[in-house]
């Protein structure tokens, strides 16, 4: 509280210059309390000062994740200039390729490892681990269409097709559910397919070992062996430490198997380092049965989960591999 016997002059019983500045304005503008609410404010900023320092760096942060991924496919204009001359859906699939390939150099440090064993032209079949989310399987899409001007497709499970206002999407990308026969019919057709036998289950199931759920499915290898193409296996190192799930507790278990929807929580999103690693293809033999193709491109998956990830897998560790390559030099990256 103010003292009445101090005034705005110089000397002893004078006031601070923000008081006396204060009043000033209060008898200037008429209005009362002045000093009340510049206490008030001064209160409040002390308050929010420390949580502005936190969140002012993160902002800046996100305002150059934003910029390093518009040069990224401002880098590539001209490409989408010539995609969008064509055909509308090419153009829309080169900006959100360009756009995933951004954001996965930028957050994961992706690295694709044997490109050059997936074909120019002509089908094949990928046979992939399937993380908690595969988004590793995202960006080796956008990959596969920037540097081989190729689309693959892929067979999603049930659920997503099911998802509201994913049906533009999944056209566009190319997904479809299955059956057999239109993944032979693809495959014939000269395309790419990529199919994950342990789909949503091995998702939910699987965890930090790499453990490989298939059960008993062989019906990809029925598909290769119909449609008489090779199956070239893929796994991404580290796919589990960039996102978690709870799906392998008894509860997320049941609900699972109940209602054949992944109600599981999922967690994570860390900026771990991801390497695809492409194995070698697996030919044509039309002397093998589907069980045993299976079981051949099974362990050519574990070889590869073998050869190229920490067992069990650290979200620390992955994260530390951001500052350091481990590759040989002579390797093929992209």
């Amino acid at each position: 509280m103010t003292n009445k016997n101090q005034s705005c002059g110089v000397g002893q019983d004078s006031m601070p210059s923000m008081t006396c500045l204060i009043h000033i304005l209060e008898a200037w503008f008429g209005v009362e309390h002045l000093e009340d609410y510049w206490n008030f404010a001064n209160y409040l900023l002390w308050v929010f000062t420390p949580l502005l320092l936190l969140i002012l760096p993160y902002f800046t942060i996100f305002l150059l994740y934003l910029t390093i991924v518009f040069l990224h496919i401002y880098k590539r204009k001209n490409m989408l200039k010539e995609a969008y001359s064509h055909n509308l859906w090419d153009g829309a699939r080169k900006t959100v390729a360009t756009l995933w390939d951004g954001h996965a150099a930028v957050w994961h440090g992706y690295e694709v490892h044997g490109m050059e064993k997936i074909p120019e032209e002509g089908p094949a079949l990928i046979i992939f681990y399937h993380g908690a989310f595969p988004i590793d399987f995202y960006y080796f899409m956008a990959k596969i269409f920037i540097h081989k001007g190729r689309t693959c497709r892929v067979v999603a499970d049930h659920f997503v097709f099911k998802i509201p206002g994913f049906s533009l999407l999944l056209d566009v990308f190319c997904a479809i559910r299955g059956p057999r026969e239109k993944c032979v019919e693809i495959l014939q057709s000269g395309h790419l397919l990529a199919i994950s036998p342990g789909g949503v289950r091995e998702a939910l199931m699987s965890d930090e070992t790499y453990n490989i759920v298939w059960g008993n499915r062989k019906g990809f290898a029925q598909v290769a062996i119909d449609a008489k193409v090779p199956i070239i296996p893929m796994f991404t190192q580290n796919i589990r430490e960039g996102f978690r799930s709870l799906g392998g507790t008894r509860l997320f278990r049941w609900l699972y198997e109940k209602f054949r929807y992944p109600f599981a929580p999922m967690y994570g999103g860390f900026p771990v380092k991801l390497r695809t690693y492409l194995g070698d293809p697996i030919p044509y033999d039309p002397k093998i049965t589907a069980e045993e193709l299976a079981e051949k491109t099974k362990d050519a998956l574990q070889a590869l989960i073998d050869k190229h990830q920490r067992i069990p897998g650290n979200i620390m560790g992955a994260l530390l591999e951001r500052f350091h390559n481990k590759q040989k030099i002579n390797q093929k990256t992209l």
